[in-house]
């Protein structure tokens, strides 16, 4: 079972306020009413009374059917949630003193990832004195660059992050 949020709305007697900015079922504004005659003016058509937007000053009330309204609320929740698309991050470790076939491996990976249109973080850790040898790590990003480069371009360079060296590739068509 799905859980829905819907903000909890003052609706009828549940409103507190004095006076409200009224607006009527076809949206017309009827302007600034006290809270009673809103009421008679909801009760009258048969709706409810709504408090919409509540922080507003007067808070704006709204005649409708609560329930047709909290159902239109839900289906548009639902609606916004299937149309979005989730990035995912893949990461990938590599070192400086890989083989060139194991960064062939590596690298395939990186393309399926790529195709799935996933986001690739590729990472190159130094152990001990190998952080004095940067230049080594960037020239295996650099041969990986080339290997991924028909699937994916590179959306953040290569940078030093603590003891690592990180650089993100993305999809070609997401550009």
């Amino acid at each position: 079972m799905e859980v829905y949020i819907i903000k909890d709305l003052q609706i009828n007697e549940n409103i507190r306020s004095r006076e409200v900015r009224l607006v009527d079922k076809d949206g017309n504004q009827l302007g600034v009413v006290p809270l009673r005659k809103a009421l008679e003016l909801a009760e009258e058509s048969k709706l409810d009374l709504v408090n919409v937007a509540p922080k507003a000053k007067p808070p704006v009330c709204k005649i409708i059917d609560y329930g047709k309204y909290k159902y239109e609320t839900i289906k548009k929740e639902k609606e916004s949630r299937k149309n979005q698309k989730t990035i995912n991050v893949k990461e990938i470790r590599l070192s400086p003193n890989i083989d060139t076939h194991d960064l062939e491996v590596k690298a395939k990976r990186a393309n399926t990832f790529l195709s799935n249109g996933d986001k690739v973080k590729v990472s190159v850790r130094f152990r001990g004195r190998e952080l004095g040898h940067t230049n080594i790590g960037r020239t295996v990003l650099n041969n990986f660059t080339e290997l991924v480069s028909e699937n994916g371009t590179v959306d953040k360079k290569p940078a030093m992050e603590g003891r690592s060296m990180v650089m993100f590739f993305v999809p070609k068509n997401q550009e």
